[in-house]
């Protein structure tokens, strides 16, 4: 469970004392140096490293990097905002202890996520894990609830002499196929060893459904870790596949056509322990509480999917009856609904009944992600919204007439639209604060117009080895 409070200069409580035991257990152990790792609003993973010997300097004053990098696009040019995008100021990176691990995929490292505040001590409002905190925290003071979430990783797997620019499968066979895994069977077998080495409970592993594409489950977490875990897992896919020879992408779509990457996100809220998804008189077992909190996740969705879906490339992945969850519906085990209802198995429904929100890609920040739909669900409960009817196979049949009856509406199907329904989108706005908020919209904008003409190839081609 994350309960870290804010970094403050000169170290948080406790820190100082733990950080001699964990120099010397990372010597030992041949770490040399300790990549310390944030997400920005573009979802690209940002680092600093510093030899482990700088690590207790690193818990007193942390290190310093420029906000500029809050209004970074993909391909590394820069957009601004009122606040952000100015080459004046720093900031202070601080390493949470509780989440440094040595990196069994990269030998002599180790890897920390950060917090980031001002010089002056106070919290960055562009910093995206502070801000999940803050949303978690509030949660549990208001409404008493607690969250467990994970996130589903989709990557395609390419061979590593392919041209820089070019996507080789470096597996054939069909998707869930025995080929693909029995010729990338080296390469998942050391992965799964480099999770285990570093803590990460796998649940599964198994090839998917586009060319060369894997995915793995994680066990669920309280959100702030979750998001650190998807960020971890990331790092060791691709090292590893380094290792091999091989190269990961994790862009939406990295072929023009296809079902391309997800990152669908798995969430359920508790209460004194109990899972509220389970239990309840509504529907499939859910309490009041649960079915509020679905409602409100399928009412502010067009505006999440700015968040959830945040590169042209999402849009490519986002088409009907593949599975991407395009319409503001739900139902149980309905992999066309964007919010489907995970019941669990029956023995086991008070721990695993769970929602899964499918119109989520990894080229999103894992934690702005996961703030903004546990504020959207907040929201739900809140208003007490009421859960619309469910809906069973594709609503892509739907004519106009009922799909209107039936509340179910297309989420956007480009990024300005999806930066049109979040600037419309008061609840959100508040919870990301001004500053997260007008980030967000100049960066999607900006991202849109930096690919503003291309072909379904040549965008694809854009951010394949972008994210």
């Amino acid at each position: 469970m994350t309960t870290l409070a804010d970094p403050r200069p000169g170290g948080r409580p406790g820190d100082l004392d733990r950080v001699p035991a964990l120099t010397a257990d990372l010597a030992a152990r041949g770490v040399h140096g300790i990549v310390l790792a944030y997400v920005d609003t573009a979802g690209v993973c940002r680092v600093k490293t510093i030899p482990t010997a700088r690590l207790e300097a690193a818990v007193a004053w942390g290190v310093g990097m420029s906000p500029v990098f809050d209004t970074f696009l993909a391909d590394d040019s820069i957009v601004t905002t009122d606040v952000l995008g100015s080459p004046d100021g720093d900031l202070r990176l601080y390493p949470d202890l509780d989440h440094l691990v040595p990196l069994a995929g990269q030998p002599g490292w180790a890897w920390a996520p950060v917090d980031r505040i001002t010089q002056e001590g106070e919290r960055h409002p562009g910093c995206a894990r502070t801000f999940l905190r803050r949303i978690v925290t509030d949660a549990a003071d208001r409404h008493g609830l607690a969250f467990k979430a994970a996130i589903e990783i989709e990557w395609a797997v390419g061979a590593g002499s392919a041209p820089a620019d070019a996507f080789v499968p470096a597996a054939t066979g069909p998707a869930y196929g025995a080929v693909r895994q029995v010729e990338l069977s080296d390469y998942t077998a050391e992965l799964l060893a480099a999770l285990a080495a570093q803590g990460v409970d796998v649940e599964q592993i198994h090839p998917e459904y586009a060319p060369a594409q894997f995915e793995v489950s994680v066990a669920a977490l309280d959100p702030v870790a979750a998001a650190d875990r998807s960020v971890l897992v990331r790092q060791t896919i691709r090292a590893v596949a380094q290792r091999h020879g091989l190269r990961v992408s994790f862009a939406p779509a990295y072929l023009p056509e296809g079902v391309g990457n997800g990152g669908h996100l798995h969430l359920s809220c508790w209460r004194d322990g109990v899972n509220l998804h389970s239990g309840g008189a509504g529907r499939y077992g859910m309490t009041a509480t649960a079915q509020a909190f679905l409602a409100g996740i399928l009412a502010h969705l067009p505006g999440l999917t700015a968040v959830t879906a945040p590169s042209p490339a999402s849009y490519l992945r986002l088409q009907p009856s593949q599975w991407a969850g395009v319409f503001t519906a739900w139902g149980r085990e309905t992999r066309e609904a964007a919010v489907r209802v995970v019941t669990g198995t029956a023995g086991r429904r008070d721990q695993d009944a769970n929602l899964e929100v499918k119109p989520v890609d990894l080229a999103a920040n894992p934690y702005l992600a996961l703030g903004c739909v546990i504020a959207a669900g907040i929201d739900g409960i809140t208003a007490d919204r009421p859960l619309p009817g469910e809906i069973t196979g594709d609503p892509a049949r739907y004519g106009p007439d009922e799909a209107a009856a039936r509340g179910v509406r297309r989420l956007p199907q480009s990024l300005p639209g999806a930066v049109e329904e979040f600037r419309a989108d008061p609840v959100l706005r508040a919870a990301l604060g001004p500053v997260l908020a007008d980030a967000v919209s100049a960066v999607r904008l900006g991202e849109a117009a930096a690919v503003e003409g291309l072909s379904p190839t040549a965008l694809a081609a854009f951010y394949r080895w972008a994210y």
